[in-house]
This record gives C-alpha cells, structure tokens and sequence, in this order.
C-alpha cells in the first residue's frame, strides 16, 4: 500500500483533508444487487461496491472528532477505462463515521472524470463549508 493512503486518526488544525485512496469505485447504478433472502427479494451491495468499500475503509483517515456542520467536497476518480459512468456517492457513504456523520453534510460536490489505466483511484478533498458560502 502506498505510504500516502495508510489509514490513521487525524486532527484538523485547518479542517481541511486532502487524500487518495486506490481503486476503482462503483457507480450507483452498477454497485447494487437483488438477491434472494427466504424467499423475499433483497437488493444489497454488488461484489465491486463491497470490495471497494473494504480497499477504502484501509486508506481512509478516521478523523476525531468528526467533522461538524456542513461540508464541501471535491473528488477527483481516475478510472482504468473510459466505460465507467462519474459517480462518487458510493465515495460519500463510505466517508460516513470516518470523515463526518452523515452524507447530508455534504451541501456542495464537484467530481471530476480522469482516465489513468495503470492507477485508477481518487484523491479526496473536504473542507467545512462556511454558513456564509450559503446564504445563512
């Protein structure tokens, strides 16, 4: 694993975090399954979706305390092939309990698509957002 994405407990002097973890993420629509459970359809998260959330729960940092009150997020996704759709909500989720509370936080996101074959992964930035930023 690279030196930069080892996960650790972090504080905030700035309350800005900027990080990588390596790996593709699944798009929202490709990262769900239905399966059968006693008979009942269940849709739960595909193979790629929970690989991906175990490779990111490794490099993530845990911050402590967590971040309070709303925040703004930029993810830049490098992605092995041109297929892939932009999508990082399966990003958002897994920040929860590691970076925030809760994805509600997030009031402003700005993904962008790079195309790096030999190293897809995403680089992660996020910042409070200050209630001025919002009309409040």
């Amino acid at each position: 694993m690279d030196e930069n994405c080892k996960p650790e407990s972090l504080e905030l002097p700035e309350k800005h975090l900027d990080f990588v973890v390596l790996g593709e993420p699944a798009s929202v629509k490709n990262s769900r399954r239905i399966v059968s459970f006693g008979g009942r359809p269940r849709v739960i998260k595909s193979k790629k979706a929970l690989d991906y959330a175990k490779a990111f729960a490794l490099q993530c940092p845990q911050l402590k305390p967590l971040l309070e009150g709303d925040v703004q997020v930029e993810i830049d996704i490098w992605y092995a092939s041109r297929r892939p759709d932009l999508c990082g909500a399966l990003i958002l989720d897994e920040m929860q309990g590691r970076i925030y509370a809760n994805d509600r936080q997030v009031k402003q996101q700005l993904f962008r698509w790079h195309l790096d074959r030999e190293n897809p992964r995403s680089r992660i930035q996020v910042r409070p957002l200050h209630t001025s930023v919002l009309g409040a």
